[in-house]
């Protein structure tokens, strides 16, 4: 029925040096819980040295799955944050928590009432409705796709239905930032940047794809390379992880960047979310040749 994870991995050491303090937070949704989620990863990240254990309750619509939920709240005292449309269920869900004294949040109330009374509407009752099987939803569908046919040089020969392509060195974040967008119904391809591999002609000759170079520093590439190895077992020294040899492979990518005019973004302090809404940035801007720094 639920899941149970820490919202983010406990750090060994808490920022601040304190021990973290931990509770229970129970994500509660009559849809697939996605929107939920992200709202309270997003306002728990806002508080230092407290770490949550989440539990998800997704696709909630009867009576019956409602009181298992409750079940295991009562098991785990801790804040109950919901996104429950049907009113019976709804009322029943704040009813429970009431009678356990726990404390009931309807984590889009504020906003569903704010837009309420600046449009005059009336509120849907469909459960799920943003998810919804409409062109979006395929276009995303066919967006991710894309995005995983056309990773790392994959399916060059129609690069041109791309809508951005990202152009990098090896772990500079190209295919999980191609993931985000697509997500977003972007049609992204990414080409790596490979000492002694040629680079595709149809690159060149795009003409309505918006092209973006990312760039890093030599320093935390290197660590990112260096946490790759590890991770494969593989410990012997190369030029993939020469300091003197990562910074031309930098150096080179910077150059035919500034030579073709494409915009740069610099990875270097930017998670995957921050290097996608640069790139949406660039392209709702008509992907001016412009230099976005970390």
């Amino acid at each position: 029925m639920s899941a149970r994870r820490a919202i983010s991995d406990p750090p060994l050491h808490p920022p601040t040096g304190r021990f973290a303090t931990y509770f229970h937070v129970h994500l509660v949704s009559d849809s697939t819980g996605e929107t939920l989620n992200a709202m309270a990863r997003a306002v728990c990240a806002r508080f230092e040295n407290v770490l949550p254990i989440e539990h998800i309750y997704a696709l909630v619509r009867s009576p019956r799955q409602l009181e298992r939920a409750l079940t295991d709240i009562e098991a785990a005292p801790g804040v109950v944050i919901h996104t429950i449309v049907d009113d019976g269920l709804r009322a029943a869900l704040e009813d429970g928590c009431r009678k356990l004294d726990m404390t009931c949040i309807a984590a889009l109330d504020p906003l569903i009432s704010s837009l309420s009374r600046y449009l005059g509407a009336t509120l849907t009752r469909r459960v799920g409705v943003q998810h919804a099987l409409d062109n979006d939803y395929f276009n995303r569908m066919d967006a991710l796709n894309y995005a995983i046919g056309h990773d790392d040089g994959q399916g060059g020969q129609d690069l041109d239905q791309a809508d951005v392509v990202l152009v990098g060195v090896s772990r500079t974040s190209k295919t999980p930032t191609c993931i985000y967008l697509a997500h977003r119904g972007i049609r992204a391809a990414n080409v790596p940047l490979v000492p002694g591999r040629p680079i595709p002609e149809k690159l060149f000759g795009l003409r309505h794809a918006l092209i973006v170079g990312l760039s890093i520093s030599p320093d935390r590439l290197i660590q990112i390379r260096r946490n790759r190895l590890l991770s494969l077992k593989e410990n012997r020294e190369s030029t993939y992880i020469d300091h003197e040899a990562v910074r031309e492979e930098i150096v080179q990518a910077r150059r035919l960047y500034e030579r073709m005019g494409w915009p740069v973004i610099d990875v270097t302090r930017r998670s995957v979310e921050e290097t996608a809404a640069a790139v949406l940035n660039l392209l709702h801007g008509g992907g001016a040749t412009v230099e976005v720094i970390g």
